[in-house]
């Protein structure tokens, strides 16, 4: 069997992951320890994203012709990749904070939402909340206002409902 043969289904494996992506990292992992390198795939597998090593000229041939095809680039040396199709900064957000406590962990770059950025930019990416707590701020700043009138308005119900009470009670007792 031919060598191209072989690698076609790794190529093709590699563009079913990246096919439905919303964000591509590509990380170097040299210098990881066993023990860190299974702590960063747990950490990556609990927040849904996909994370394996693969041979740079493979991923090269399965970025041709998609938006992570500007990737090329930075595909030297030992590369990992980690893919996301639910949440479009949960790679950036994960790896950053794991490299925090791990320095040989180094992101190279990144294709969000089919933007390219670099690890300067990657790190940026790192710093944007995850959607749900986005949406949990903003549905949090929209409910103060709107507790704060109900608070008020009920305060002023009970104001008016006790100060006409006062007054119907005050003619019975003069009769």
């Amino acid at each position: 069997m031919a060598k191209v043969e072989l690698k076609q289904p790794i190529v093709q494996e590699i563009s079913e992951h990246v096919k439905d992506a919303q964000c591509v990292v590509i990380v170097d992992y040299r210098g990881l320890t066993v023990a860190e390198d299974t702590e960063l795939r747990k950490q990556l597998r609990e927040a849904g994203i996909t994370y394996k090593v693969y041979k740079n000229t493979l991923m090269n041939f399965a970025f041709q012709g998609t938006e992570f095809e500007s990737l090329a680039p930075v595909l030297e040396g030992p590369s990992a990749i980690a893919i996301s199709s639910t949440d479009a900064t949960a790679p950036a957000r994960v790896l950053s904070k794991f490299a925090k406590n791990a320095p040989a962990l180094e992101i190279k770059a990144g294709v969000v939402e089919g933007t390219f950025y670099d690890a300067e930019g990657m790190k940026a990416i790192a710093a944007v909340p995850s959607r749900e707590e986005l949406l949990s701020k903003f549905l949090g700043s929209i409910q103060s206002p709107i507790t704060n009138l109900a608070c008020v308005l009920k305060q002023i119900a009970e104001k008016d409902g006790s100060g006409e009470a006062a007054a119907e009670e005050a003619p019975a007792a003069e009769a």
